[in-house]
C-alpha cells in the first residue's frame, strides 16, 4: 500500500469526460438470516416516478432538437428561460450537492445563485465560474459557519427572505429548505431534490440518538421543532411546479412525504483521467468518506478486525475520528483527509472500495467503478441503483460485521472486468446529467409557458 500512497501524492490532476445511460434498477430479495442476495431483481419506475430520461431517447419533439446541443455547454434549439435564479440550501464546504449545483451553473451561466450562507474558501470557488452567492441575514448570526445546522429553526423564515420575484424560473437544489422559496403563479419553480430532509422525516430517530437528543426536555423540544419543520416542509412542496430526484430511492422519500411524482436524474460523477497505474489492483481495501455515524465506518473496521489477514485502508475525516482510533486494530491504517489526486489514486489502485452506509445515491462507490475498482456494499439505498451483483461489485442485506465478511469472503471467489467497471461507471458522467437536465426543464418551461398562454387567452375571452 505504501507504494501506491508514494505514487498516489506524485500524480497531477487531469480531467475527461465520458458518456452514459441510466438503467434498471437491482433489487436484491431478502431472506431472514441471509446476507448476500441469490438474485436480482429488476425494477421499472413506480408510480412515485415520472418516465425518465434514458440516453439517445427525449420527451420533447425531435424536430426540436439541434445538433448544437448534442455536446458541450450549447444549450442549442431547446426552449429555456432567461431569466433564472438558482438557490441552493447552504456552501460551507465543497461535497456531491456543490458538484451538481456546479452542473447547474454551466447549464445555466447567466443565472443568478442564492444560498442561505457561504463560506466556501476562494481556492475552492472554481466550480462557481466567478459567480458571486446572494447570502441570508443567517450569514451575519455568530459561529454560523461551524454551528450552521443549529440555526435550522431560523432557515424557514430565511429562504421565505428571499425576493426572487423578478426572476421567471426558479432552480433549487435542495435538500434541506431551499425549495421554500417564495414563488408566485407567473413563475415556474422546479427542484432538483437531494433528499427531502433526512432528520426531520424518516431518519429522526437516527439523529436525535447520535446527537444525544433522543430522551428527556432535550429530546422534547427537538421532537415538537423537527414536528414543525415537518409541516412547513409538507406545506411548502405544493409551491414546486415540478420534483426531480437524484436515485429511485429518493423518488420514494419524495412521493411517501410529499406525494409527488419526479423525474431521476442521477447525479454527475466525474473523476478525470484514470490515474497511472491503476491497472493494477492492490492488495488492500478501502474505506473512502466523511467519519460520521451513519457511514458506519465502525462496522466496517470490526469487520476487517476479525480478518486479520486483509489490510484496510481509511480515507476521511469527522467527528468520529477519534473514537475509531482508540481501538484501531494493526491491519487497519487511517490516512484522514486526502487530496482530491491522492484518493482517486488510491481507489484506482484498492482492491476494492468498501461502504456501509445507506446512502440516497452514493459518489463514492460510483467513483470507484469509473476508476476500475469493484465495491462491497450495503444492499439499501442509492447502492441498488449503482452496483451491479457479481458485474461490478457485492451487495449485502445486513449492517453487520458478520454479513461484511460473508461478502467480502464472496467478493474474493469472483472475478471483474476492469473494462466492465469503467463503463459502467461512465454512464453517471456530467454530460449525461447536463443533456438530461436541459431536457427536463425546456419540457416543463414549454409546458408552464401553453399553460400561462392558454390562461391569458380564457381571460380576454371571458373579458368580453
Amino acid at each position: 500500500m505504501t507504494d501506491h500512497l508514494n505514487r498516489a501524492q506524485s500524480l497531477e490532476p487531469k480531467k475527461t469526460e465520458g458518456l452514459g445511460e441510466e438503467g434498471s434498477v437491482c433489487f436484491p430479495e431478502r431472506e431472514a438470516g441471509v446476507c448476500l442476495p441469490d438474485k436480482r431483481v429488476f425494477q421499472r419506475a413506480g408510480p412515485e416516478t415520472e418516465m425518465p430520461f434514458f440516453w439517445g431517447k427525449t420527451a420533447l419533439d425531435p424536430q426540436a432538437r439541434c445538433a448544437a446541443q448534442e455536446e458541450g455547454l450549447d444549450n442549442g434549439c431547446l426552449p429555456l428561460p432567461k431569466k433564472v435564479a438558482i438557490i441552493h440550501d447552504w456552501l460551507p464546504e465543497v461535497g456531491g450537492a456543490e458538484m451538481v449545483l456546479a452542473e447547474l451553473v454551466k447549464v445555466f451561466p447567466q443565472a443568478a445563485l442564492f444560498s442561505l450562507i457561504d463560506f466556501i474558501p476562494e481556492a475552492e470557488r472554481g466550480f462557481l465560474k466567478g459567480k458571486s452567492v446572494q447570502t441570508t441575514f443567517l450569514q451575519q448570526l455568530p459561529a454560523v459557519r461551524r454551528f450552521y445546522r443549529s440555526y435550522l429553526p431560523l432557515m424557514p423564515l430565511a429562504v421565505e427572505h428571499i425576493d426572487l420575484s423578478s426572476y421567471e424560473m426558479i432552480l433549487s437544489s435542495s435538500y434541506a429548505v431551499a425549495k421554500g422559496v417564495i414563488t408566485g403563479p407567473e413563475q415556474l419553480h422546479l427542484c432538483y431534490c437531494h433528499s427531502p430532509i433526512r432528520y426531520a422525516w424518516d431518519q429522526q430517530e437516527q439523529y436525535l440518538l447520535h446527537s444525544g437528543n433522543a430522551s428527556g426536555l432535550k429530546g422534547f423540544i427537538a421532537r415538537a421543532l423537527l414536528h414543525y419543520i415537518r409541516i412547513w416542509d409538507s406545506r411548502t412542496s405544493n409551491g414546486v411546479d415540478a420534483f426531480a430526484t437524484n436515485s429511485r430511492f429518493v423518488a420514494r422519500r419524495v412521493w411517501r412525504v410529499y406525494r409527488r411524482r419526479s423525474r431521476v436524474i442521477y447525479p454527475p460523477v466525474e473523476i478525470g483521467a484514470v490515474p497511472e497505474g491503476s491497472g493494477e489492483s492492490g492488495s488492500y481495501y478501502l474505506s473512502l468518506g466523511r467519519l460520521v455515524p451513519y457511514k458506519r465506518v465502525d462496522l466496517i473496521i470490526e469487520a476487517f478486525r476479525r480478518m486479520p489477514d486483509r489490510e484496510l485502508v481509511v480515507i476521511g475525516e469527522g467527528p468520529e475520528r477519534a473514537r475509531l482510533e482508540k481501538s484501531l486494530p494493526k491491519n487497519v491504517t487511517m490516512l484522514g483527509r486526502q487530496s482530491r489526486e491522492v484518493v482517486l489514486a488510491l481507489l484506482s489502485a484498492a482492491r476494492a472500495l468498501v461502504f456501509a452506509a445507506e446512502e440516497d445515491f452514493g459518489i463514492a462507490p460510483v467513483e470507484a467503478q469509473a476508476l476500475g475498482t469493484p465495491v462491497i456494499a450495503y444492499g439499501k439505498g442509492g447502492a441498488l441503483e449503482t452496483v451491479v451483483p457479481t458485474k461490478t461489485g457485492v451487495l449485502f442485506l445486513e449492517q453487520s460485521a458478520e454479513c461484511l465478511i460473508q461478502a467480502v469472503k464472496e467478493f474474493e471467489n469472483l472475478s471483474f472486468d476492469k473494462r466492465v467497471l469503467r463503463e459502467h461507471g461512465a454512464r453517471f458522467a456530467p454530460e449525461r446529467f447536463r443533456r438530461q437536465l436541459r431536457e427536463w426543464v425546456s419540457d416543463k418551461w414549454t409546458r408552464f409557458q401553453a399553460r400561462e398562454e392558454k390562461a391569458k387567452m380564457r381571460g380576454v375571452s371571458e373579458a368580453f
